[in-house]
C-alpha cells in the first residue's frame, strides 16, 4: 500500500499546474477577444463621427476642407484616418483603423458615410 503512495506523491502538483495553466490561456484569450471587440467600437465611433464632421463642415461652408475636420475627430477618438473621399455634394466617405490595446493583435477598422439628405421626389421623406 505504501508503494501506491508513493508513486502518486506530486501528482496533486501537476494536477494543479494543469488547472492554472488553462486558466492563464483562457484568461489570454478572454483578453485578447475584449480587446479586439473594444478596438472595433472605437473604430465605428470614430468613423461615423468623423463622416459627419466632413459632412458637417462642407455644410457649415467652414473654411477647413472636409477631409481635415475628418481627419482631427478622428484623431481626437484615437483612431487614425485611412482615407477619406469627399464624394461629391457634401457627401463623404471615411475610413478609420484603430489598434488593439494587445499589440500583436491587427488593426480594427470601420467605414462611414455621411452627407446631406439629398432624397427628391416622391420617396423623399419617411415610409407610409
Amino acid at each position: 500500500m505504501t508503494e501506491t503512495v508513493d508513486r502518486e506523491r506530486g501528482s496533486g502538483t501537476v494536477l494543479i499546474a494543469g488547472i492554472v495553466g488553462a486558466a492563464v490561456l483562457l484568461f489570454g484569450a478572454g483578453a485578447a477577444l475584449a480587446s479586439a471587440q473594444l478596438a472595433s467600437g472605437r473604430a465605428r465611433t470614430a468613423a461615423d463621427l468623423a463622416a459627419l464632421a466632413a459632412a458637417g463642415s462642407t455644410v457649415r461652408l467652414e473654411p477647413v476642407a472636409g477631409c481635415a475636420a475628418a481627419a482631427t475627430v478622428a484623431r481626437a477618438n484615437g483612431a487614425r484616418t485611412t482615407r477619406c473621399t469627399d464624394l461629391g455634394g457634401g457627401d463623404f466617405e471615411v475610413i478609420v483603423a484603430v489598434r488593439p490595446g494587445l499589440g500583436r493583435l491587427g488593426e480594427a477598422t470601420a467605414r462611414a458615410r455621411a452627407g446631406p439628405d439629398h432624397a427628391v421626389g416622391p420617396t423623399a421623406g419617411p415610409a407610409p
